[in-house]
């Protein structure tokens, strides 16, 4: 005889109270074993696909496996030194930004801003701070043998969590669908497949959409002779997820240095050294239209669908509950357990609609 519902309830959210308890407790000691598992299952569709075409499951991971390291390898030698400098640049460079900033406006508005005024004062007091504050984080991040981020856990554990992990991923599935409940295991599976289907369409559609702009974006704006170009795309590209987000913030990050840049130079009694280059600042501007109009017309429509049931506002408010709870472990979970309960309230909805409790004794709604 199958167990009452109120029973049910109980034990089940005994468990999930444990699991968050553990959660909690053990805290970033787990992190690379999250990551593994999720590099783990945006990986598994592509050892499917290879296994479909003949190969064995071992030769698929070894495989995808070599193709990563070389990817891997690239961008150590080629992009991330790059955008380390970068980085490091665009934060000493920000004072002068500020100042030139002072100095337009006290130019354009010289009652506003008058050279002692604390409007003033507070612009460079900002300026002097990212600087400060920047590099500190930037030196904590590159430096801190304790960062949450390690050289041990890139190079070592990482990818021997995600090699097992994915050598094993089928077998693993089978394993926990037989430990589904029976009198509500074909409910469970069709819930797990919603929720494959939001997770696939997000993460991997949505990961697909943010390298392809971020990409795009960073080289675009090279070209443009923009300096930092390289880290504003990636910038852009990796907010991207969130609707018009990435876009707004890029541009304005963008135009904002493009007008640093190619704004008038030196004056020189009445001779100006380096007009402004409204070509450049417009080139910078459409690259950003150029990248909303693939992001929304072409890469969205093709590689995430019409909707994948998380909203923007919704993804943000995980971030910031599971961030605050469990830290950078909690970021890492925050936006599967988001589609997990998105996938199970929609359930929820749906079963109370059908139910007594909303349609009342009348069967004529």
């Amino acid at each position: 005889m199958a167990l009452p519902v109120k029973d049910q309830i109980i034990y089940w959210g005994i468990a999930t109270a444990v699991v968050m308890v553990i959660l909690w407790a053990v805290g970033n000691v787990i992190m690379p074993f999250v990551l593994g598992a999720a590099i783990a299952y945006l990986l598994d569709p592509i050892a499917d696909r290879l296994q479909r075409l003949g190969l064995s499951r071992v030769l698929a991971v070894a495989l995808i496996t070599l193709f990563t390291a070389l990817i891997f390898i690239m961008l150590i030698l080629l992009v991330i030194p790059t955008l380390i400098k970068q980085t490091a640049a665009l934060i000493d460079t920000a004072p002068a930004l500020f100042e030139q900033l002072q100095g337009w406006l006290t130019s354009r508005f010289p009652d506003l801003i008058e050279p002692d005024s604390m409007i003033r004062q507070q612009l460079g007091a900002i300026g002097e701070t990212i600087q400060a504050r920047g590099g500190e984080l930037l030196s904590g991040l590159l430096n801190s043998a304790r960062g949450l981020v390690s050289v041990v856990i890139l190079l070592v554990i990482v990818p021997v969590v995600t090699v097992y992990l994915l050598l094993d991923w089928d077998k693993m599935i089978a394993r926990i669908d037989g430990l589904l409940p029976r009198d509500h295991a074909e409910t469970l599976r069709q819930l797990a497949r919603d929720i494959d289907h939001t997770l696939s369409s997000f993460l991997r559609g949505q990961g697909t959409v943010c390298l392809i702009l971020g990409t795009f974006y960073a080289v675009a704006l090279m070209l443009a002779g923009l300096n930092f170009g390289l880290i504003v795309g990636f910038i852009a590209g990796v907010i991207t997820f969130i609707p018009y987000v990435g876009a707004l913030v890029g541009g304005v990050l963008a135009i904002g240095l493009a007008l640093f840049q190619f704004w008038g130079g030196a004056v020189d009694g009445d001779t100006v050294s380096q007009g402004t280059n409204w070509l450049r600042i417009g080139i910078v501007a459409g690259i950003f239209v150029v990248g909303q109009f693939l992001e929304g017309n072409i890469l969205t429509p093709k590689l995430v669908g019409g909707s994948v049931g998380l909203h923007p506002v919704w993804l943000l408010f995980a971030l910031s509950v599971f961030g605050s709870l469990f830290g950078f472990v909690g970021m890492l979970v925050a936006v599967p357990v988001a589609a997990v309960i998105g996938v199970v309230a929609r359930y929820g909805i749906a079963r109370y609609r059908e139910s007594l409790l909303f349609r009342g004794q009348s069967t004529d709604l």
